[in-house]
Order: C-alpha cells, then sequence, then structure tokens
C-alpha cells in the first residue's frame, strides 16, 4: 500500500459512502450512539470521583462518634480539652451540625454550626466566619439552597421548627461557595448558638469532634489511643472515609458495568456482520475496480478511507454530543444512577474533569477495531482474480 494520502482514492470513498447513504447514516448512527454512552458515563464517573476525593481530602484527619444504641448520639465538649493534650493532635473542634428536611422542596439542608473567634476545621469556613454577623440570627446559604429557597419564596427569612414545635427565624444573608459544590451546595452556615436553638441541643454537648494531625503517619496511632481512651466512640479517619464512599461508588459502578457490556455487545455484533463478509454489490464493485487496474493496496486503502471517515466522524460526535449532555445539560437522568437521593438532595453542576486516559480507551475500541472489520473482508475478495469476484 502506498503511503501518501491520495485525494482521488479519498474522493471516491466518500462518493462510495454517498451511495450507500441510508447503510452508512445507521452505522453512523449506532457508532455515535455507542460512543456517546460510553463517553457520557466515563465523563460522569470522573467527575463524582473528583468530587468525592476533593470533598474527603478538606475534611480533618480524625473524626470521633458517640455511639449509643448502635446510632450516633451527642458528645460532651470536654472531650475536646482531653484530646488535645495527646501528643501530635495539632487542634480539635467540637462541631454543631445536623440535616434539616424542606418539606416543600422535598430536599434536606445540611446546617452548620460555627464561632467567631474558634479555628474552623475547613478552610472554606474561615472565609465564612469573616462575612458571617454572630451577633444576629443571620445565616449563609450554599448556591443549591438558594435556589430551592428563591422557588420557594423565601427572600428574606426562613422558620426553622424547633424540636418542641415552635419556631426560630434565621435571616436569610448572603451565599457562598466552598471547596467544591458536592460539599457546599444544600450547606447553611449559622453560628452555633443558632443551630443549638434549632437543633436543641444542649451547651455541653456538640454532634461530633474532629481532629488535625499534624503528621501523617501518625494518624492511625492517635486514632488508636482515642479509641482506647473512649471505648463507646466510633473513631473515623479520612482513609477511612475514602474506603467507605469508594465503596458506595463501587457497587453503583455495577451499573455502569452493566451498561458498559451491553453497549461493548452491540458495538462487536455490527462489528461481526460487518467482517463475516461483504455483500455480492460490493464484491462486484472490488472485482470492476481491479478490472480497471486498480491494486490491491488501492482497494485497502480506498477501504480504510471509508471505514475511517466513518468510525471516526462517529466518535467525535458522541464526544461532543457526551460532553454537551454531561457538562451543560447536567446528564438528565443518568447522573441520579450515581448520585442517588434525587428527592432529598439539591441538584448540583457536576465539575468539569476531562479524562484522557477514558477517551483513548473508546477511541481505541471503536475507530481502529471498525477499520478493521471494514479492511478484512474486502482483502479476502481484493486477493482473488477479477473474473472469480465477478461472478
Amino acid at each position: 500500500m502506498r503511503s501518501r494520502f491520495n485525494l482521488y482514492i479519498t474522493e471516491y470513498a466518500i462518493n462510495s459512502l454517498l451511495r450507500q447513504r441510508y447503510k452508512t447514516l445507521f452505522i453512523f448512527f449506532i457508532l455515535s450512539a455507542l460512543v456517546f454512552l460510553l463517553s457520557s458515563l466515563f465523563f460522569i464517573t470522573n467527575s463524582i470521583k473528583h468530587e468525592l476525593n476533593s470533598t474527603v481530602d478538606s475534611l480533618p484527619e480524625i473524626t470521633i462518634q458517640k455511639i449509643k444504641a448502635g446510632r450516633q448520639d451527642e458528645i460532651g465538649v470536654e472531650v475536646v480539652d482531653e484530646i488535645l493534650q495527646m501528643s501530635g493532635v495539632q487542634s480539635a473542634v467540637a462541631r454543631v451540625w445536623g440535616y434539616y428536611y424542606f418539606e416543600n422542596a422535598g430536599v434536606n439542608f445540611t446546617l452548620v454550626g460555627i464561632d467567631e473567634y474558634e479555628e474552623q476545621y475547613k478552610e472554606s469556613l474561615n472565609s465564612i466566619s469573616q462575612k458571617l454577623d454572630f451577633e444576629s440570627s443571620v445565616m449563609m446559604l450554599g448556591e443549591g439552597v438558594k435556589r430551592v429557597m428563591k422557588k420557594s419564596y423565601y427572600k428574606e427569612y426562613f422558620n426553622f421548627i424547633k424540636p418542641e414545635g415552635t419556631m426560630k427565624r434565621v435571616y436569610i444573608g448572603a451565599s457562598f461557595e466552598g471547596d467544591t459544590e458536592l460539599e457546599s451546595n444544600d450547606v447553611i452556615v449559622m453560628s452555633k448558638k443558632n443551630i443549638r436553638e434549632i437543633f436543641g441541643i444542649d451547651e455541653t454537648k456538640a454532634t461530633d469532634i474532629v481532629a488535625k494531625v499534624a503528621n501523617p503517619n501518625e494518624i492511625a496511632t492517635i486514632a488508636s489511643k482515642i479509641k482506647l481512651l473512649y471505648p463507646d466512640a466510633r473513631v473515623i479517619t479520612k482513609d477511612d472515609l475514602k474506603i467507605s464512599y469508594q465503596n458506595i461508588f463501587d457497587y453503583k459502578s455495577g451499573v455502569f458495568l452493566a451498561l458498559f457490556i451491553v453497549s461493548l455487545f452491540t458495538f462487536f455484533i455490527i462489528i461481526y456482520d460487518k467482517a463475516s463478509g461483504l455483500s455480492s454489490e460490493e464484491k462486484r464493485e472490488i472485482g470492476i475496480l481491479k478490472a480497471l487496474g486498480w491494486r490491491i493496496d488501492d482497494v485497502l486503502k480506498e477501504r480504510f478511507y471509508e471505514g475511517f471517515i466513518v468510525s471516526f466522524f462517529s466518535y467525535i460526535t458522541g464526544i461532543i454530543l457526551a460532553l454537551f449532555f454531561v457538562y451543560i445539560l447536567k446528564a438528565p437522568l443518568m447522573q441520579n444512577i450515581f448520585i442517588g437521593y434525587s428527592q432529598l438532595k439539591t441538584s448540583f453542576t457536576l465539575p468539569f474533569v476531562l479524562d484522557w486516559q477514558s477517551m483513548a480507551l473508546i477511541f481505541f475500541l471503536s475507530v481502529p477495531v471498525y477499520i478493521a472489520a471494514t479492511i478484512v473482508p474486502a482483502y479476502r475478495s481484493a486477493t482473488l482474480e477479477v473474473d472469480e469476484v465477478i461472478r
């Protein structure tokens, strides 16, 4: 096969595809749909993984929760002083937070309390504490919460229902952006005093305690010491959280794997059908070309151009549609396969993460395989004598 690009053979290949326009359009549609499906799934999984890892990385190294009757219970704030006395612990903070169900929209808000002069356990809370008015009942909202409240016509204040059934009015302040949208989208930040009043948490109690460790190599040792000191507590390290998130994600990835296998199976059925042989019309065309003086490498080159044009443009179309579907339309329906809680979680935007490895994998599973399926049967016919092919 001559290596240089032949414009006339390319023109013939394009005309050949146009002559079989319905067949070409059908293959183009099927290949584009398969590339779109696989690319969308890869883009969604990579974006969610990126969000989860970023969220866990922004958390403190150790979280201590008190367990009572198999459920998380409030923990005494005096535990903070005892943990701070441990060697290697950089800081410890008693967190006051909880979930509040907003029935009108069918979503859960995460209410987080902070104090003005305490060290914040996350960088994003530092900037919020500088803007929050701790002297009055004001809250700052994540972008998702702001959208939900706006739809429900809450523009100035919101009345939280306390455990005893009375109302707690909190005025709506500015919105904020966290380190990740997954982390901050459903979050409401206000003073610990207001959070305690809304959830009925005593001054001597907290939801849990988080601790920062200066040396990452000492995290496991310090976690063991805390566990020995408080046998009734659940001690969770950052690595435990990552494993927990990964297990949940792997479980949901089973759905992705099923779709992946179905897509590949469908694709290879098409490839098998195409590689099994040429139609009598296609064989006769090859015979006529050889009778006109075309060599075997010319026939193969023409078939290569046909396969490349169809598969490459199908690949590009599928990738562009997947990018538009995932990052512009926010992957409706498909996103919920992995995120879940569609009725309890405010929606968020997937971060743009372009995974070249996934795109390369889809490329090599589609374009070269389809080109090979186009060339192999053409080679069988091109190597026969002219009269045998035409007959």
